[in-house]
């Protein structure tokens, strides 16, 4: 009997406790090594296989399938910005008219919907749609064995699975991070004037006030870093999943709580890093 064996039968706790650490940082290395090499496979899955990105593509924007049928991503995340942009419009009427400051609602369309509520709502839905579709996609390859039959064929998988659903994801996520600005932005405008019957000229000057362009661009850096984790998370989980049909359901419920978590996480890092010092803001206008 080795030592390793007759230490792991005397104290067993203590192993255990030893290994949960050893086991994190192991796995952190594969996802590591894995985000590496999609990365460094981007230009050869760009220039080989344009047809199968453009696919992506398409499947990112409509939907393919049973998905098609209520339009694939865009239609989702116009749903939620949809929805988010009236609910700041509601509540900020409400809540500022209680102090007899509503016309700064024009205020919180351009700050809100910019800074926190067009890329968490891109990012749920990216992860919710096509992560979702990736993971599942992918991880019934590998239980099917059509990822090793790939191999078997001269066929480079990483970058013909992986790297192109990376370059097709961060083609699409600028139409789309653009579709969810505008529809928050609309939504606010239209609540706030219409249903709620602000002056539209006052709404308008608050809004044009308050609204920073380079808190757009800082937006959008902080929508491509999500899709990005977001990416890398499902591509991962798919491309390991084991334990048969269960394993990728799995696999899926892993992933989606997994990018959830850096959704929100890269909302906090950016803001810290961006708007930590003086907040890019200055409430006199």
């Amino acid at each position: 009997m080795s030592a390793a064996t007759t230490l792991r039968a005397t104290y067993p706790r203590l192993v255990r406790s030893v290994g949960r650490p050893v086991s994190a940082l192991g796995a952190l290395g594969d996802h590591i090594l894995f985000y590496g090499r999609s990365l460094a496979a981007t230009p050869f899955a760009a220039t080989r296989y344009r047809r199968e990105i453009i696919r992506l593509i398409a499947e990112i924007s409509m939907g393919a399938g049973t998905l098609a049928m209520i339009g694939g991503t865009v239609v989702i995340v116009g749903f939620l910005t949809l929805a988010t942009g009236g609910v700041l419009a509601v509540q900020g009427y409400s809540s500022l008219g209680n102090i007899g400051i509503e016309a700064l609602t024009g205020f919180l369309a351009a700050f809100i919907n910019v800074r926190i509520s067009a890329p968490i709502v891109a990012g749920i839905g990216l992860a919710a749609t096509f992560g979702a579709g990736v993971t599942a996609q992918l991880g019934a390859m590998r239980i099917n064995e059509e990822i090793d039959a790939l191999e078997a064929m001269g066929i480079r998988p990483i970058e013909y699975l992986v790297s192109t659903r990376i370059v097709a994801g961060m083609i699409a996520i600028t139409p789309l991070y653009s579709i969810a600005v505008i529809l928050s932005f609309l939504a606010s405008q239209f609540t706030t004037v219409v249903l709620l019957g602000q002056s539209a000229g006052l709404y308008a000057h608050y809004f044009e006030t308050f609204l920073n362009p380079i808190d757009l661009l800082w937006s959008f850096l902080q929508a491509v870093l999500m899709a990005l984790a977001i990416l890398f998370i499902h591509t991962y989980y798919g491309y390991f999943a084991t334990g048969g049909p269960s394993g990728v359901g799995v696999a899926v419920g892993t992933a989606v709580r997994t990018s959830l978590i850096v959704v929100v996480s890269v909302t906090l890092l950016i803001s810290l890093a961006v708007y930590g010092a003086n907040g890019n803001f200055n409430l006199s206008g």
